[in-house]
């Protein structure tokens, strides 16, 4: 694994030992990074797949201007269409977008013109529209903050908040987390965090682009409820896959069996 900047934007890159099977491009998601995927670059490389998992514009090491207009979900889409060109020529191409990222990766395939340059699209975690209305509303608290308040607050504020209804994280887990978030640009995150609380159903539109999907999720989700989640593959006549055990970030929460089964879909 190795850091590159790719298409402007800060990625990992992840390199099989043997011959390659094909590359999958990794979109994170809203607050997330290229390093939610870390866990799956190891099992990916060893199943054949050079793996490229970013920092969307305005997220942590990718940095991007100061104009809100640039984190619309359109212009984070033609993002991903220049990582794909760049990647594309070598090989079948594998698409996968978590959480708000499978909004970004659907915008780029529906805004794509000619020959798709994809292989494959993995949905993982997200649904067809907005989120769930008990996650818009602290999403709607967060966009109020972002309005009078700097990263650093906020973040001290959530702390705060969460204080003993989660397990502490190991120091540099926790270090890591901080950095990244007052690393992310704040036009992005209202940006990300608006369409997330309005977002359009799109997936008629999807369906009928007729490029071979899977949606994947855990057994339980905060953001897009899991049966939402099924509702839309059967839409979509994609392949469905629920990770046992895992809630919203199987990438994070069980690495080995989300490798496996994307390994097999991109196999197929």
């Amino acid at each position: 694994m190795r850091a590159v900047r790719l298409a402007g934007l800060a990625a990992l890159r992840g390199e099989p030992a043997g011959p390659v099977r094909g590359t999958a491009l990794l979109v994170p998601g809203f607050t997330g990074s290229k390093e939610d995927f870390i866990a799956l670059l190891e099992p990916l490389a060893e199943a054949g797949f050079r793996t490229v998992a970013v920092d969307q514009r305005g997220q942590y090491e990718s940095g991007g201007p100061a104009d809100p207009e640039a984190y619309s979900v359109r212009a984070l889409g033609a993002d991903v269409r220049a990582l794909s060109a760049e990647l594309g020529a070598d090989g079948p191409l594998h698409l996968l977008g978590h959480s708000f990222g499978g909004q970004v990766v659907r915008e780029a395939v529906l805004s794509a013109s000619g020959d798709l340059p994809w292989e494959s699209l993995t949905l993982l975690s997200t649904g067809p529209g907005a989120i769930d209305p008990a996650e818009a509303a602290r999403t709607e608290l967060l966009l109020s903050a972002l309005e009078s308040m700097d990263l650093e607050s906020i973040w001290q504020v959530m702390q705060q908040m969460e204080g003993e209804k989660v397990p502490p994280l190991a120091p540099e887990i926790a270090e890591f987390l901080h950095r990244r978030w007052v690393a992310n640009r704040p036009q992005a995150l209202r940006a990300m965090a608006a369409h997330l609380v309005a977002a359009p159903d799109r997936v008629d539109e999807l369906a009928a682009v007729g490029l071979r999907t899977l949606v994947m999720s855990g057994e339980r989700d905060y953001a897009w409820p899991v049966p939402e989640q099924s509702l839309m593959a059967e839409r979509l006549g994609a392949l469905r896959t629920v990770v046992a055990g895992a809630g919203h970030s199987p990438n994070a929460e069980r690495p080995a069996e989300t490798a496996a089964a994307l390994a097999a879909f991109w196999s197929a």
